[in-house]
Formats: structure tokens, C-alpha cells, sequence
């Protein structure tokens, strides 16, 4: 994702943008004047200007509220442009007030046309060649977006926001030792500015400088924590410098949150027309930011200018969920399905909230809505298939397992969850062969390795379990991995097979410690249970407990 940058609010404003703008760059060129009245032709100048022509799109696909506010703002344009003593900034100011409403609904060739003459008009304000900027880039056309955003930078020098979408196209068009400078002065201007450090790390990655990349990347992480997207190239720096266990954690924790830019007059315009679908999008952007009160509110918001629509009510749900809120959180997901009984991710969402509370069978029956509904929906067979398994209900839960990993090969969590549903039946062999033939597929993730410790170390089944070897992969994998609750335990497990008691104990005491550490009190205290097992100098019997969650991969979200 190299070069999409960096605020949420900025990505919605550009991220769907399609352009096929066939106006010119160029101040010069005409396509023909607007409308204007007679007395306003003979007032004007000779030397006036021509500006391209800039009319109301087809409006029956907007909103009520986006339509009227459009309009209002046409008709607001249209009056200072046929009166011949409108000054020409403030016309550029109607022209340009006009481009962010048409941008901000998605009307995105009026809004380029209304930018190009706002820019004429005032060939020396910065907006009008900063948001020009934005339509090229998102258009692909990388040159003129380059041009635009370089005026732009001429006319505001010290811009942060410029410089570091001036340095998100260099890097599109293959440009790192363009875009370095740019970050690099955005960061001088603000030390805390996570976009620059972002811009600096991939234009070292880039340019195969993969210790000042790490360096950049982890002072982005450390600026803005849950930028989640940073992960991924930090772990092809890491993995390029040798640091194979630093990639690999990196790797599981990649996702697609991006890097926070301060950017007022993209958000500005974000917010500019109110609609319904412009507070949907402003509500994603706080939950993305994690502000799930100001989601909750954008999505109140959304539902009082369209209460029928479900999908809003059902992010309502989300942000409360989220915030803690589980009671008003299920009350939305309920009001949704009577509406729509047959809306697959509200049953999925309330699927999980019902499952974390314990009661596996309503659960069950809300997956399987879900699944009834969209039969290709991973996430929610996933969890049928695992609330299944962690109910007792095995061998029905293997054949959801299957499903998933024909639906998507790449989903981790399947192959685990279903050799475990296999060692729960006794089936220790099949389980075996599964664990090795996913790491082979998955070989970045752990927990498969982790699981033939546990097979070996405490399989029922003499003839699989063998503690000699449990032993050696674990202490193999110890030394290249970062401990985890899981990996300790695998570790006591081969311990207490091997007859090493006392060691056994204190590779279980920190399992339940980092357990503890990493917030599942749920898993700790489960945990205890081996602790007295091998304090009383007994190994175990049991692989995984019954209702072990399947955790192969990293999950991006529950709803």
C-alpha cells in the first residue's frame, strides 16, 4: 500500500475516487466560457480570463440533504458569476466552495472543472491547487498531480500536509530520493509528525536502507500505535537485516489502519456536505481511529436522516459494542434484524457478543443465520465452526472448518480450529498431518509448530506422543521466538512428558503470567489448571482445553 497515505479523513475523501477529469492544467486553455447576461459581457474586461464551463451534475442519485445543499450553493455561484462586480477572489471562493461540495459527494468531474477555475481566478491561494492535487493523484495521473501539489507547496512553503502528499506522489512514481526531503522537512516543522516519519521509513525501504527504514518505521509506531499498516513494511526491513523473529511478529500484526496525517482542509471537506453516507464515512474514520463515542454519534446521526437504513444502525451497533456498551449494543443489532431478518453481519456481530458471554448455543444459531444468508462468508463459518468445536459439538464443527479452507486457503485460524476438533475425537494422527501440512501453507505462523509440541508432549495416544521430540522443537522454537502464553505452555507440556516437573512448573507459571499480562484473565485462569497438574509431578493428557480459542492468525476485528 506504498503511497496511500495517511489520514483516515483524507483516504475517504480520495480513496473511491475514480476521476476521468478531461479538463486541462492549464490556465490557459478554454473550453468555453459559462453563461453570462448581457450587461455582465459588456463589463467585462478584455483581458478577462476564461474559465471552464462548471454546471449542476445530475443530481437523482444524491441524497435529499447532499442535493439541496448543492444547489443552494449552484444558485449562490451562479448569482456572483453573472454579477459583473463580484470581485474575483471571492468568485474563486464560490467556485472553490462549490469544487468540495461536488468532491465531497463524488461528483468528482464538476468539482475538478470548479477547481481549475477557482485557480485561475486566484492564481495565488493554495487550495485550489492543493485539492487539484488530490483528483489527479487519485486519477492516476501522477505528473499532474506532482505539478499541482509543488504550486501548491510554492504558495505555502511550510505546509505540512502538502509536503507529505507532495512526498506520497514521488514515492507512486518511483521518486524516494525526491519524497525523502519533503518528509524530512515535514518532520523538522513537526517532530511529532507520524506521516513524515512514515514517508522517511518507505523511502528507505526504497532505496535498500533497511536500518534507517526500521529506524523510521519504529519512531511511526511509536508516534501513532495504532497504525497498524506500518507492520508490513517494517517487517520486510527487519527480514531483509536478518531479524527473521522481529519480521515474523511484525507480519502477524500487519493491518490496514494507516498513519494519521493532519490535514484540515481534508477534513474539512470530509465533512462538508451532511449527508447520511458522508456521516457513515465519518463514522468509519472514528472507529478506525478508535473514538467510538464520536462514531456512535456520527452513526446516531446517519440513522435520524435515514431510519430505514440497516447497515447504519448496524455500525451504531459496532461503535457501542466497542465501547464497552455490550447491552445497547445487542438492542441495536436486534432492531436491525426485525427490520432485516436476513442482514448476515449483524447476526455475525451478535454472534460474537452472545459467544464471549458463554452462551454457545444462541451463538450457534446466529452464525448460522449468517451463514444461511451468505453462504460465502468466512469470518462468520469460521466462528460457527469454532463456537461448534469449543461447545463439544466436534465433529460438526469439521465440516465448517473444511468449508473455510476451500473458501479461503489463506485463513490460518481454520486449519488450526480443525485440528484441534480432530484431537478432541481422538483422531491424533489425521490432527498431526494437518498441523505439518499447514506449515507448510502458513509458514510465518507459529501456532502450528506450537501445536505438534502440544500433540507430542500430551497427545492420549502413545504411539504419536513422544516427549524427546516435543522437547526439541520447543526449545528450538524458545530460541527463535518471542515467548508467548502459548508457546510457554507447549514448552512446560514437553517438560513434564520429559519427567523435568520443577522446570515444567516454571514454564507454566510464566504461560499464566503472560497470559495474564496480555489481558485473558479467561485463558489464565485455564492455565492454572496445568500448573497443578504439574506441581503434583503429572503430565498432560489433553492437548488444548475444550473451548481453547483457534488463534493461528491475526485477526483484524470481530464485526
Amino acid at each position: 500500500m506504498r503511497g496511500r497515505a495517511v489520514s483516515r479523513a483524507a483516504a475517504w475523501s480520495c480513496a473511491a475516487l475514480v476521476i476521468g477529469c478531461t479538463a486541462k492544467h492549464d490556465s490557459s486553455a478554454t473550453t468555453g466560457a459559462p453563461p453570462r447576461t448581457a450587461a455582465a459581457e459588456a463589463a467585462t474586461p478584455a483581458a478577462q480570463p476564461a474559465l471552464p464551463p462548471v454546471s449542476l451534475p445530475d443530481l437523482s442519485g444524491a441524497t435529499a440533504a447532499a442535493a439541496r445543499q448543492l444547489r443552494e450553493q449552484y444558485a449562490v455561484l451562479e448569482r456572483e458569476r453573472d454579477d459583473p462586480a463580484t470581485p474575483p477572489a471571492d468568485l474563486a471562493d464560490s467556485y472553490g466552495a462549490m469544487g468540495q461540495l461536488l468532491l465531497a459527494a463524488e461528483f468528482r468531474d464538476s468539482a475538478a472543472a470548479c477547481f481549475l477555475a477557482a485557480q485561475v481566478l486566484a492564481p495565488d491561494d493554495m487550495r485550489w491547487p492543493y485539492f487539484l492535487g488530490h483528483l489527479y493523484r487519485i486519477n492516476g495521473a501522477t505528473g499532474k498531480a506532482a505539478a499541482a501539489f509543488e504550486r501548491a507547496l510554492e504558495l505555502k512553503p511550510g505546509d505540512g500536509a502538502t509536503l507529505a502528499w507532495l512526498g506520497e506522489v514521488y514515492l507512486d512514481q518511483g521518486r524516494p530520493e525526491a519524497a525523502e526531503p519533503l518528509f524530512a522537512r515535514a518532520l523538522s516543522i513537526d517532530r511529532r509528525a507520524a506521516a513524515a516519519s512514515w514517508g522517511l521509513g518507505r523511502a528507505a525501504l526504497a532505496r535498500r536502507d533497511f536500518s534507517r527504514a526500521v529506524e523510521y518505521l519504529e519512531q511511526t509506531r511509536a508516534l501513532d500505535p495504532k497504525a497498524s499498516i506500518v507492520h508490513y513494511p517494517l517487517a520486510l526491513a527487519y527480514r531483509r537485516l536478518g531479524r527473521t523473529g522481529d519480521a515474523d511478529a511484525h507480519l502477524r500484526a500487519k493491518g490496514d489502519i494507516e498513519v494519521t496525517l493532519a490535514d484540515p482542509l481534508m477534513d474539512a471537506l470530509a465533512s462538508s456536505v451532511r449527508s447520511e453516507f458522508v456521516l457513515e464515512h465519518l463514522g468509519v474514520r472514528a472507529l478506525n481511529n478508535r473514538d467510538f463515542t464520536a462514531a456512535a454519534s456520527y452513526f446516531r446521526q446517519a440513522i435520524e436522516m435515514a431510519p430505514d437504513e440497516a447497515s447504519f444502525r448496524h455500525r451504531l451497533g459496532t461503535a457501542l459494542a466497542l465501547q464497552g456498551d455490550v447491552n445497547r449494543a445487542v438492542t441495536e443489532f436486534q432492531a436491525v434484524l426485525r427490520r432485516s431478518p436476513n442482514f448476515a453481519s449483524t447476526h455475525y456481530a451478535l454472534g460474537v457478543l452472545i459467544a464471549a458471554s458463554g452462551h454457545y448455543d444462541d451463538a450457534i444459531t446466529q452464525f448460522s443465520a449468517a451463514v444461511k444468508s451468505n453462504p460465502g462468508y468466512v469470518e462468520a463459518r469460521l466462528q460457527l465452526a469454532d463456537t461448534l468445536r469449543r461447545s463439544g459439538k466436534l465433529a460438526e464443527s469439521l465440516a465448517h472448518y473444511e468449508q473455510v479452507a476451500r473458501l479461503d486457503p489463506r485463513v490460518a485460524d481454520a486449519a488450526l480450529g480443525l485440528a484441534m476438533a480432530l484431537t478432541g475425537l481422538g483422531r491424533y494422527q489425521e490432527a498431526s498431518d494437518r498441523l505439518a501440512a499447514a506449515m507448510q501453507i502458513h509458514p510465518t505462523r507459529p501456532a502450528f509448530a506450537h501445536g505438534l509440541v502440544r500433540l507430542y508432549a500430551a497427545a492420549a495416544d502413545e504411539r504419536l506422543r513422544d516427549g524427546n521430540r516435543a522437547l526439541t522443537m520447543a526449545r528450538d522454537l524458545v530460541a527463535r521466538e518471542q515467548p508467548t502464553a502459548d508457546l510457554a505452555e507447549a514448552m512446560a507440556m514437553a517438560l513434564a512428558e520429559t519427567g523435568q516437573y520443577e522446570d515444567a512448573v516454571t514454564w507454566q507459571r510464566e504461560a499464566v503470567s503472560l497470559a495474564a499480562r496480555s489481558g485473558r484473565a479467561d485463558l489464565s485462569q485455564r492455565m492454572a489448571e496445568n500448573l497443578a497438574l504439574f506441581a503434583r509431578h503429572q503430565a498432560s493428557r489433553r492437548p488444548w482445553r475444550v473451548d481453547d480459542p483457534a488463534e493461528a492468525s491475526n485477526a483484524s476485528g470481530a464485526f
